[in-house]
């Protein structure tokens, strides 16, 4: 029924960039925050970065904050994570998510929708 997809992953060198997108096909994709998380493998969900409803609002992991930048555009339906100084250690799948309410949310069991998420690899 709702579907996120993501686009925009790849290879890249240390200290290069990056711009996910994620388009959702949700009705009223203006009442959801939304999120990107990322997971390695053998490593838990984690979340990276989060958005309120109207934009105004962001929040990102301390891992992530000076260096990625979360944004919204709801006429398209869509959810950007633009990543810079990209590191190693951000190496995984990058999956964009779905909240139905107005606080950003840092746990994964509260989210609603998920994408099948994008692979960024950093090499070194």
């Amino acid at each position: 029924q709702v579907q996120l997809d993501e686009s925009g992953g790849g290879l890249v060198q240390a200290g290069g960039s990056l711009r996910l997108s994620c388009v959702a096909s949700m009705r009223a994709f203006s009442m959801y925050t939304m999120g990107w998380f990322r997971q390695a493998p053998g490593k838990e969900r984690e979340f990276v970065a989060g958005i309120s409803r109207s934009g105004e609002n962001t929040d990102y992991a301390d891992s992530a904050k000076g260096r990625f930048t979360i944004s919204r555009d709801n006429a398209k339906n869509m959810v950007y994570l633009q990543m810079d100084s990209l590191k190693p250690e951000d190496t995984a799948v990058y999956v964009c998510a779905a909240l139905y309410g107005v606080v950003i949310g840092a746990t994964p069991a509260h989210y609603h929708y998920w994408g099948q998420g994008t692979q960024v690899t950093v090499s070194s």
